[in-house]
């Protein structure tokens, strides 16, 4: 009687152990999961700042594209406006929630999307793309390195207006590292260059916010603004129009190379922008997301080149030869 209830006992501890694997098992998220997946089965969930722009437009097709020849689903999001910053944690709760393979997010806001993140980056395979967040675990950074690019816009100006210029800045999301990053940038090519800056303000990365930020100073600096460099493109055509109804005689400087901006620098009404390639970021991003969840290793940090765009390769930027 006592080696039955022995062995029962023996009986009921390993199916409580073999429960416990198989419950394990089953909450398992990321590269462990999906390793040997198919394809066709995986999904990745693709979280952009915003769908609104056309930079970011540009960037979903090169997600939508990789995903379309790699045979496998995916999820692009973004919020409604950049500034939305809990808009897009929901979001990443969300598709974290649908137990997708892999994750890619272009972080509104550094801290916020750590919080989303942070407790799941050991299992589930993260990637940034465009700017990047010091996330402990994720996988890869894929994006132009912002201040470097942006020392291209600053370079630039410097060299076209000499010493002894004036420059104002006009941010995106005051405290965002994009933002951060490209004012850097901006500012130590006309330091360098010997052009005064003036001030920095922000626009909330949109054209609106941009026409009343360059009004505010204008009616500060009257006739003392040589340039303005801009975060991206949409505040730049922001600041167009308040200079063109000013009649002030400014340089603009986008960061983008939206088509829009680059047929006003066909049109002498815009100098230059600094064009990144959000197609191939996007691309590139659920490519290498794809290679992260099925366990494969991928380069930490993967740099997609920038450059300058003005009158003299406008035309063939925009045919796509350049």
């Amino acid at each position: 009687m006592k080696r039955k209830v022995i062995s029962l006992v023996l009986v009921l501890m390993l199916c409580a152990v073999m429960a416990g694997c198989d419950s394990e098992e089953s909450t398992t998220t990321g590269a462990g999961a999906s390793a040997d997946k198919d394809p066709a089965d995986m999904e990745i969930a693709v979280i952009f700042k915003s769908l609104s722009a056309e930079y970011w437009k540009n960037m979903k097709a090169g997600a939508e594209e990789a995903a379309k020849d790699l045979g496998i689903g995916i999820t692009v999001l973004g919020p409604s406006d950049e500034s939305e910053i809990a808009q897009q944690v929901t979001m990443i709760e969300e598709q974290i929630a649908a137990n997708v393979d892999a994750i890619v997010v272009a972080p509104c806001e550094e801290n916020a999307v750590i919080g989303a993140l942070e407790p799941y980056a050991d299992a589930l395979p993260v990637l940034m793309v465009d700017t990047d967040a010091e996330l402990e675990g994720k996988k890869a950074f894929v994006g132009t390195g912002n201040e470097n690019a942006a020392k291209l816009g600053g370079d630039y100006a410097a060299e076209l207006l000499g010493e002894g210029a004036k420059a104002v800045l006009i941010g995106g999301q005051q405290g965002e590292m994009t933002s951060s990053q490209r004012l850097a940038g901006f500012r130590k090519g006309l330091e360098e260059g010997g052009v005064e800056v003036l001030e920095e303000q922000f626009g909330k990365n949109t054209a609106d916010q941009a026409v009343a930020v360059m009004e505010d100073l204008i009616t500060k600096y009257p006739g003392e603004i040589d340039v303005v460099l801009c975060q991206n493109d949409d505040m730049a055509m922001g600041c167009q129009t308040a200079i063109e109804q000013a009649g002030e005689d400014i340089r603009i400087i986008g960061f983008n190379g939206d088509a829009a901006c680059v047929e006003l620098i066909l049109e002498d009404k815009i100098e230059a922008s600094v064009a990144q390639q959000p197609y191939m970021m996007g691309y590139q991003a659920v490519e290498q997301a794809f290679k992260a969840a099925k366990g494969e290793a991928i380069e930490a940090r993967q740099e997609v080149a920038a450059k300058l765009i003005n009158k003299d390769n406008a035309k063939e930027y925009l045919n796509g030869e350049n």
